[in-house]
């Protein structure tokens, strides 16, 4: 065989090939292209392989269909442009996409806060049954405040990204049996609340709103999230559309699992806000008004998840 010859018949097919293996995304189009310009090249590979086994040639073609076979099978090359790409463009996507059912999960928890908290500071004796007097007395004099500046800065901010990293963690895993996303759910809003209903019936709701809204917005959003995305994926369980249980549980799961990881960062800036911030000496609405900006910089995230996704004409 003339190689040289039967390389010139070729060349066309591969440099078309290496010409789309440059290209960052594919059209419809150019992905079937791809996949037939890699079949011929593979085939080519076998056949000087098997004939004429030019060095040179070899190399190429392997090269060539090896980054090929990478693109159109998808098979994972790492690059610096993953991390970034995920960051500026899958998991806002993904906030956006599973929007409906963690809102929804706010709304809901935040009217069950609103509500028990304000039960506890106007009911009478309910106070007093959940702590005695002295309890009462520190923690609305000593142990709420001093909670936050207890420890020095960096640390606590560590402890806190793995406490709520944690509770996240929970509702994503558990999600598909549901009930545990629920509990842990339920114990954070009632937490919250009653600490509130305790600190409003003594008068103090301005020291409750003032160390708990810097931090608590972005944190409390990200739990939301967490519990409505293992909410989602347990009801993919139950109801898995058209496709079968085990597609839909895969696809579902994929999503999560980037949102568990989105997360970590969300919950890292919480963590950083509440060791830094909420025991600052900055005046209140200082604190407060930092964290007001964190949580509409997450709702302008989520806000730019929704362009993504209407760029890739995927449902909103």
């Amino acid at each position: 065989m003339d190689v040289d010859a039967w390389s010139d018949a070729h060349r066309a097919d591969w440099e078309r090939l290496e010409a789309l293996l440059r290209r960052r995304r594919w059209s419809v189009e150019e992905a079937d292209e791809a996949l037939v310009l890699y079949r011929r090249a593979a085939t080519a590979l076998s056949v000087v392989r098997s004939s004429t086994p030019d060095p040179a040639l070899v190399s190429r073609l392997s090269s060539l269909v090896a980054r090929a076979r990478a693109a159109v099978t998808g098979a994972p090359t790492w690059s610096w442009r993953d991390p970034l790409r995920f960051v500026t463009e899958e998991f806002p996507a993904a906030l956006a996409a599973s929007a409906r059912w963690w809102v929804t999960t706010a709304l809901c928890s935040l009217v069950v806060m609103v509500v028990l908290g304000w039960w506890v500071a106007t009911t009478p004796g309910v106070a007093a049954a959940i702590s005695t007097p002295e309890q009462t007395r520190r923690l609305v004099d000593q142990e709420f405040a001093s909670y936050y500046s207890s420890n020095p800065a960096g640390s606590f901010a560590a402890q806190v990204w793995t406490n709520n990293a944690l509770v996240a963690a929970t509702c994503l895993v558990t999600g598909v049996l549901l009930l545990p996303v629920l509990w842990v759910l339920l114990q954070n809003v009632a937490n919250v609340a009653v600490v509130g209903g305790i600190l409003t019936a003594n008068g103090r709701l301005d020291l409750f709103l003032g160390l708990i809204v810097p931090h608590g917005l972005l944190e409390l959003t990200a739990v939301f999230v967490a519990a409505g995305a293992g909410l989602r994926l347990g009801w993919t369980w139950i109801d898995p559309g058209r496709e079968t249980r085990a597609q839909a549980l895969a696809r579902q799961g994929r999503t999560t699992a980037g949102l568990a990881l989105g997360l970590a960062g969300v919950l890292l800036v919480s963590g950083v806000i509440e060791a830094f911030v909420t025991p600052s000496g900055l005046p209140t609405w200082a604190r407060i008004g930092l964290g007001v900006l964190a949580e509409l910089g997450f709702v302008a995230y989520v806000l730019h998840g929704r362009r993504v996704l209407r760029r890739r004409g995927r449902p909103r």
